[in-house]
């Protein structure tokens, strides 16, 4: 079992190292561990040295970990693709959904989400890479699905996420990052406040941080590989 807090520190390093490379404040970029597949033990571990916001990408898994970690406050974010028949339970137990790409869905997270609850952040998935396996929607699409979104009651549109091809080439990576910045910059200059830029993983966080990420998404440098 791979020493966590240990982990956790050499990815602060990388953060850090990145962003001084391309000219950036470090505190502007939040890290996200990924624990999916993870036991709790592991993400209590994590907690017990400093990280708060844990990313999901099964819904049941998710909750039978929120029930065994209910003794900590841990911001919980959905990072899977999304389906309709767990609308209600990712409004209702997540603080965060990062894998946003249709109108359908949004409109049940709003439905579901309660009014005692604060809004629930999304970011909506941008599929700039063109694999079929992946979620996301095609940029030319994107100006109309923000505008929807940001209507729609009890959810908070916060920005934009993405998920460059791994097996392309370093270069094919760092263009889907600038061009989802360049997205982003867009629908700000539409008059939508958005600030979260939510791209980059273990194999290529120097590549997002340089494009302009605010929230990298890393698991297997913090857990160790998935089973």
């Amino acid at each position: 079992m791979p020493n966590i807090a240990q982990a956790l520190e050499k990815v602060h390093e990388r953060i850090a190292a990145a962003a001084q490379a391309a000219g950036r404040d470090p505190d502007e970029i939040r890290l996200l561990a990924v624990s999916k597949t993870k036991p709790p033990e592991m993400i209590r571990e994590a907690w017990e040295a400093g990280q708060r916001a844990f990313g999901e990408n099964y819904v049941k898994e998710a909750l039978s970990k929120m029930d065994a970690l209910d003794d900590l406050v841990i911001e919980w974010h959905y990072i899977g693709r999304i389906q309709g028949n767990k609308t209600r339970d990712i409004a209702r137990h997540f603080a965060w959904v990062h894998g946003l790409d249709k109108l359908k869905h949004a409109r049940q997270l709003s439905e579901y989400r309660g009014e005692s609850r604060p809004p629930l952040n999304c970011c909506i998935q941008v599929n700039l890479s063109g694999e079929h396996s992946k979620g996301g929607i095609e940029a030319d699409i994107l100006p109309e699905l923000a505008q929807a979104v940001s209507r729609l009651p009890r959810l908070e549109l916060r920005g934009l996420m993405t998920l460059p091809d791994p097996s392309g080439s370093r270069e094919e990576q760092a263009e889907v990052f600038e061009q989802l910045a360049e997205l982003f910059g867009q629908l700000r200059k539409q008059g939508l406040p958005l600030d979260t830029l939510s791209m980059g993983m273990s194999g290529d966080l120097e590549l997002a941080i340089a494009a302009g990420s605010t929230m990298v998404r890393i698991g297997t440098d913090i857990f160790g590989p998935r089973n």
